[in-house]
């Protein structure tokens, strides 16, 4: 189901303050608790967030089928018994968006720029988490600014989050500056830093320029949180156009693109594959929930699927 009249008179290209909040209603409906993931390549899957409140409770005995992690090695040490720790869900759990607002993310041929259902999407997580009531923060970093929240409690939070993501200086592009290559390594090292042990963590990106570093610290950032990754993609990215000659314009520049070549549409095919493959098995292996969406994708729809309705 699309939802496409909250977004009647919106911009392809730009956010509004009040397109965001309007978001505020939608995102009742969106759970932060389930994951439904259509994984790219293994199929549908269904996940309970691993992340918990780290308030300690009480140890038990361990038992088959328990996390090696929580076992309390200082009560072990005392007993003849392995024991596990049990936790308490805090009330107000964590939740940190990093939002990309880099340059690749200022692109599409259908639907809306990359930046755009980023940025609704984060707009629809960040009323979730306080409908929910749980502690909003984040991460909104383009080519030229990083900005940082601290996580805070209630409608303000949201209003915050949003009152900054619109106003971004990197939504106005300088053609002069040269293009952060760190950037999202900054980024990524930034989250490694002030994520808390048991938050949720949404990273909303095209993840191009991926590299090692960036793997690093967000790997390090999975150890000890629940991590969903929205991978952005456009179309064109995925598969060219027909054989054909086409036009790309953009407000400073126009380019022609010649499809025609075999040769040239495989490897042009193959290196998204590659490159999609790459962030897939990165995924996979450090236990982060990997969630497509596409430029022509509603994010109401698309969030509402991966991560559940609630149904209260």
């Amino acid at each position: 189901m699309r939802l496409d009249h909250i977004y009647e008179g919106a911009s392809p290209v730009s956010v509004s303050q009040a397109g965001l909040i309007r978001l505020a209603g939608p995102a009742r409906a969106i759970a932060l608790n389930v994951l439904r993931v259509n994984s790219l390549q293994t199929g549908a899957y269904v996940s309970r967030f691993r992340g918990r409140g780290m308030e300690f409770d009480e140890s038990r005995p361990y038992q088959p089928g328990d996390d090696p992690r929580s076992i309390d090695w200082r009560v072990t040490a005392r007993s003849t018994t392995a024991y596990t720790k049990l936790f308490r869900e805090e009330r107000e759990r964590p939740v940190l968006i990093a939002v990309d607002l880099r340059s690749s993310m200022h692109f599409a041929t259908q639907g809306c720029f990359k930046s755009v259902n980023a940025s609704r999407a984060a707009a629809l997580l960040s009323w979730a988490a306080h409908h929910r009531g749980d502690r909003l923060g984040g991460l909104i970093f383009g080519d030229t600014t990083h900005r940082e929240l601290k996580p805070r409690l209630g409608r303000r939070a949201a209003l915050r989050f949003v009152h900054e993501l619109v106003e971004h200086p990197d939504w106005v592009r300088d053609d002069s500056q040269a293009r952060n290559e760190d950037a999202l390594i900054q980024a990524m090292s930034a989250l490694r830093r002030v994520a808390r042990p048991g938050s949720l963590v949404v990273v909303i990106s095209d993840f191009a320029g991926f590299s090692r570093a960036a793997q690093s610290y967000l790997s390090s950032v999975a150890r000890h949180n629940e991590v969903l990754a929205v991978f952005l993609s456009d179309p064109l990215e995925r598969e060219l156009p027909p054989p054909g000659r086409y036009r790309l314009v953009s407000p400073d520049d126009e380019l022609a693109i010649d499809t025609y070549a075999a040769p040239a549409r495989r490897d042009y095919e193959h290196a998204y594959e590659e490159r999609l493959d790459a962030l897939e098995k990165f995924c996979q292996r450090y236990g982060v929930h990997l969630m497509p969406m596409s430029t022509d994708d509603d994010p109401v729809s698309a969030l509402q699927t991966a991560l559940g309705r609630r149904t209260h």
